[in-house]
């Protein structure tokens, strides 16, 4: 419940940001980027794998568990359907949401397994990352021929330079 919530929160050093908070992204270092961006390469290997194996035309919730047993065999910490809750202007709502899966608290994996990616399931992977302050995470579409046709890759708050 909560109090699992809260103490992943604390412990993983995420911060839920107010909507204000959210229209302004905070940068992180090359020394972030780099790790983030092996991690993905790691997360991409494991999803490749998956879809190898399984094919398309399968629910979300299959791959799912798959990607995080892949990744798991890998070394990795994984969580699943991992909640959170709404914090608008300091105020917490009813309202929960819930990502797919978190992968080494710093790399957020968004599943689908429909026809094809539309505009809003990459906004909501932006969204996601932004009120968990994760900078970077996949949106991955198990459902095509292809698993490089599937994939978004979406970064937050990366400035090169820094």
């Amino acid at each position: 419940g909560w109090a699992a919530l809260t103490e992943w929160v604390s412990t993983n050093r995420v911060f839920i940001m107010e909507h204000k908070e959210t229209k302004s992204q905070s940068t992180f270092s090359q020394e972030e980027f780099d790790k983030l961006n092996k991690l993905s390469h790691e997360v991409l290997a494991a999803a490749i794998t998956v879809h190898k194996e399984l094919g398309a035309g399968l629910l979300e919730s299959v791959y799912q568990e798959c990607l995080k047993a892949e990744l798991r065999s890998m070394g990795y910490k994984v969580e699943t359907e991992v909640e959170f809750p709404l914090i608008y202007k300091g105020i917490e709502t009813e309202k929960i949401f819930r990502v797919d899966m978190i992968v080494e608290d710093a790399f957020l994996v968004e599943l689908k397994a429909v026809e094809e990616i539309k505009p809003i399931h990459e906004v909501q992977l932006v969204t996601y990352m932004k009120l968990l302050g994760i900078h970077m995470g996949f949106l991955l579409n198990f459902n095509v021929q292809y698993l490089k046709d599937g994939v978004r890759r979406k970064i937050n708050g990366y400035v090169r330079g820094k």
